[in-house]
C-alpha cells in the first residue's frame, strides 16, 4: 500500500515563499488524497481480476495513472526543495544542463515557462530521458500527460492552483519565482545519479 511521506521540514519552513498553512493543506489533503485515491484504486482492480469483472478497467487504469502520478509528483516536489535552497546547480547536473540547454539561464527560462503555460492543473518537470542519454523538460497536464514514457522526474513545479492561489492569486508567475529559491540542488543531482544508473 502507498503511504503518505512525512515532509523533510516543518510546514512553515519555506516561509516566506511559500505559506506554512498552504503547505498543510497541500501535503496532508491534497497529498493524502493523491494517496487514498491510488489504494483504493488498486483495491478496485483486484477485486475486478477476483470477480472476473474487467469491463471498467480503462476507467480505472486511468484513475490509477491520476492518484499514482500525483503521489509520485508530491514526493519529488517535497524533497526538491529545502529552506537551504536556491542557488544553481554544480557538478555533473550543472555540465547536463550546459550541454542540454545552452546555459543554466535557458534551462530556467524553458522551465520557467513549461511550468507557467501548463493550461489548467499541471507541472513543469525536469527530467532525465534515458534513450536519448540527455535532459528535457515536459509539461505535464493534471498529473501523468504529456511526458516521455520512461524518463524519469528530476525536478518538479507544481502548478495546480492548490500550490499557490491561496498565497499568490492568479499570478502564478511569483509562485514560480520564489520556486526558483527553494531548489534543494543535492536532491536534484542525487536524483540525476540514480536515474542514469536505472
Amino acid at each position: 500500500m502507498y503511504t503518505l511521506p512525512d515532509l523533510p521540514y516543518d510546514y512553515a519552513a519555506l516561509e516566506p515563499a511559500m505559506s506554512g498553512h498552504i503547505m498543510e493543506l497541500h501535503h496532508d489533503k491534497h497529498h493524502a488524497a493523491y494517496v487514498k485515491g491510488a489504494n483504493d484504486t488498486v483495491e478496485q482492480l483486484a477485486r475486478a481480476r477476483e470477480d472476473g469483472q474487467l469491463g471498467g478497467l480503462m476507467g480505472l487504469e486511468k484513475t490509477l495513472a491520476f492518484h499514482l502520478s500525483g503521489h509520485v509528483l508530491h514526493t519529488v516536489f517535497w524533497t526538491n526543495l529545502s529552506p537551504d535552497g536556491g542557488d544553481k546547480p554544480v557538478g555533473e547536473l550543472a555540465e547536463l544542463i550546459d550541454r542540454d540547454f545552452g546555459s543554466f539561464d535557458a534551462f530556467k527560462s524553458q522551465l520557467t515557462a513549461a511550468t507557467a503555460t501548463t493550461q489548467g492543473s499541471g507541472w513543469g518537470v525536469l527530467a532525465w530521458e534515458p534513450l536519448g542519454q540527455r535532459l528535457i523538460v515536459s509539461q505535464v497536464y493534471d498529473h501523468q500527460g504529456n511526458v516521455g514514457i520512461g524518463s524519469a522526474p528530476l525536478l518538479v513545479f507544481d502548478s495546480w492552483e492548490h500550490a499557490y492561489y491561496l498565497q499568490y492569486k492568479n499570478v502564478k508567475p511569483d509562485y514560480i519565482a520564489k520556486l526558483w529559491d527553494l531548489i534543494n540542488w543535492d536532491d536534484v543531482s542525487a536524483r540525476l545519479s540514480a536515474a542514469r544508473v536505472a
